[in-house]
């Protein structure tokens, strides 16, 4: 193993090659406690597309397994390495490389957290629409490997339909660039949409072009309204949705996760609240919209309902549901 990894390290500048075994155990998991991870060999800290074309390469060349990582906030052991492996974090890979007001784009590497993207976006009046509850540590390549979600997707949509094109290094190290930079693409297949939600088994992402929205001019206004029962929290999801009023957040919590919420936070949740409904809007008209979905939650039986004035309630209401560093 030593004579291997003296060539991965020959392949590679100098520091990208980390056989260190605290720092392996570092990066050897991520969140998630249902998978017991294995023991890599070693940690390639990549900088550059350069260096995961060598590392894959290498790797081709001798079978060994590579498990690609970001920040490690998964909570499905994508990230959790495995017997012999080599353990390739993108996380400095972390440079926005281009962002386009005019086009509405951004083109960044994998290893730029989500919540950076964002703000650098918010300097020119947009905003990155994909908002994983881990958007403050996740990186866009993680997202783009798992299609993560986020609150914002019932009206924006998931990480695929925020991706016009995408930079991967196959297995045996040739780089792919696939997509477009354009809002209509629709010559050819669709490989940019498949590689989104791969987990990397078809390749490394290393870098994507990205598209930004315009961002909302006020903060949003939010809506909490707790049910006495699941089925008429879903009746108003059902009556909200039918009157048209384009939620940007629509988040149903069952019994079971208020009580998992409530043992973490002591929210103090009776046993008469069955299900917790959080809505929200962005539009220039939100304070109606937000009021005429709270009232539609009193229509359909809510026990109480919230609805924000100022941005600090906003967020205290989120916070029901977010949990700081998790997806």
């Amino acid at each position: 193993m030593t004579n291997l990894l003296d060539a991965l390290s020959a392949a590679l500048p100098d520091g990208r090659v980390i056989t260190d075994p605290d720092i392996i155990e570092a990066y050897r998991r991520d969140e998630t406690a249902a998978v017991a991870p294995g023991q890599p060999r070693c940690v390639v800290s990549a900088r550059s597309t350069d260096d995961v074309t060598a590392t894959m390469r290498w790797a081709s060349a001798h079978r060994v397994p590579v498990v690609p990582r970001g920040g490690g906030s998964g909570l499905a052991g994508g990230a959790s390495g495995i017997d012999g492996c080599v353990l390739l974090s993108l996380a400095r890979m972390n440079t926005i490389l281009e962002l386009d007001p005019v086009n509405e784009l951004a083109v960044a590497e994998a290893g730029v957290i989500n919540a950076d993207l964002d703000r650098a976006a918010a300097g020119h009046g947009l905003m990155y629409p994909p908002d994983p509850s881990s958007y403050e540590i996740s990186t866009i390549g993680g997202n783009l490997a798992t299609n993560a979600g986020g609150l914002r997707c019932v009206k924006y949509g998931v990480t695929r339909d925020a991706v016009l094109g995408l930079e991967a290094v196959l297995a045996d190290g040739r780089v792919l660039r696939t997509g477009r930079r354009t809002i209509k693409g629709v010559a050819g297949y669709d490989l940019t949409s498949l590689f989104v939600g791969s987990e990397g088994t078809l390749g490394v992402i290393t870098s994507a072009t990205l598209r930004l929205r315009p961002r909302p001019a006020a903060p949003p206004t939010t809506v909490a309204a707790s049910f006495p029962s699941f089925g008429a929290a879903a009746r108003a999801v059902t009556a909200i949705l039918q009157a048209r009023l384009q939620p940007s957040l629509l988040e149903l919590m069952d019994r079971a996760t208020l009580r998992a919420i409530d043992d973490w936070k002591q929210l103090g949740f009776g046993d008469e609240v069955q299900a917790l409904l959080i809505a929200q809007d962005d539009t220039d008209d939100a304070a109606r919209r937000a009021q005429v979905m709270r009232d539609t939650c009193a229509e359909h039986g809510a026990l109480l309902a919230d609805l924000s004035t100022t941005e600090a309630e906003s967020r205290q209401l989120l916070d029901t549901r977010l949990a700081p560093g998790r997806p």
